[in-house]
């Protein structure tokens, strides 16, 4: 079911009725800060039954801004919120609340610099001097240019980046002629590719590993509701196990039901091209030298002033107790 309503869709997988009947569903929400074929996982899990066999009825709801997946969490209107790190680090650095992420989905940046020539091979000093439209829809990949850039040797202020665009105006400009570069992620990278316009490069790829994206609660959750996560945490690992043993064609045709505004040879390209670079985690451990990687990312870019401490913003207990149980099973 899909319904739209001023601020979020919803997208629901009820149980079966034995379920209801035997062992009665533990009802979730869990809120996503966009819909985008980068959740694959998320959506694998929903439509092949994983959470449901695991005794839960899962609502997906989308947010309608950027810390709508925190706000979920604090106001009590979702119970789990699926969204980058960046988000708990950003709370922390403030002084708000720890909302501590217990399952990684994302080990990979999602999005792709899109330019409008063919180069046989692109080089980040081609970059000096142009303009590139930004992804304004998260901090993180931004960041992650930046990034890339200084230690390509690349000076940033030497780069125009635009980062007044919604998501959506800024392919609008885009395809009428504003900037270089833009960058975006799926399906939109192979749309564009559809169009005649060009892959400068994969974001992943030269970003390198970094959990880009993970499942995120309140820390109350995890030590009164242990349980409940990690069922939720073993229907991912399910998913995750499903995932390395299916190809793109298999993983497009199980998220179908969530993406059918996309036509599927596109959604089967933007899975295969995320496949390839190893956008998503083969397990739900959220490792440190992933986390450790992402906080020099935004302390790099000011996005953070500070360091925070590995083990209040992450949490691999539930997840370990997740993945043995599935083994031992």
């Amino acid at each position: 079911m899909v319904s739209i309503g001023p601020m979020v869709l919803e997208r629901r997988a009820r149980p079966p009725r034995r379920l209801l009947l035997y062992s009665g569903p533990m009802r979730i929400t869990v809120m996503e800060p966009f819909h985008s074929v980068f959740y694959a996982p998320h959506y694998v899990a929903l439509h092949l039954g994983h959470f449901t066999a695991e005794g839960l009825d899962v609502t997906t709801r989308t947010g309608a801004g950027s810390t709508s997946t925190t706000r979920a969490l604090i106001d009590g209107s979702a119970q789990i919120s699926l969204g980058g790190l960046m988000r708990s680090l950003d709370l922390a650095d403030r002084g708000g609340r720890l909302l501590p992420h217990f399952a990684e989905v994302n080990s990979r940046n999602g999005f792709f610099l899109i330019g409008r020539q063919s180069r046989a091979r692109f080089a980040w000093p081609e970059i000096v001097g142009r303009t590139v439209i930004s992804f304004t829809g998260a901090p993180t990949p931004y960041q992650s240019m930046r990034t890339v850039l200084r230690r390509e040797g690349v000076n940033t202020a030497r780069v125009t980046f635009v980062r007044d665009l919604a998501p959506a105006d800024a392919v609008t400009a885009f395809r009428a002629g504003r900037g270089d570069f833009i960058e975006v992620g799926q399906p939109t990278a192979e749309m564009l590719l559809d169009e005649g316009f060009h892959l400068a490069v994969s974001m992943g790829d030269a970003t390198g590993p970094v959990p880009f994206s993970s499942y995120m609660t309140m820390p109350d959750r995890l030590r009164h509701e242990p349980e409940l996560i990690v069922a939720f945490t073993r229907a991912v690992y399910r998913t995750q196990r499903w995932i390395a043993t299916h190809d793109a064609k298999a993983v497009a045709e199980a998220i179908a039901p969530a993406f059918a505004d996309i036509p599927r040879p596109i959604c089967e390209r933007a899975v295969g091209r995320y496949l390839a670079q190893g956008t998503w985690a083969r397990d739900p451990l959220l490792r440190r030298p992933g986390y450790e990687y992402l906080v020099d990312i935004l302390l790099g870019g000011g996005f953070i002033q500070r360091r925070h401490r590995y083990q209040d913003l992450v949490d691999t207990a539930l997840a370990e107790r997740a993945m043995q149980t599935l083994k031992e099973g």
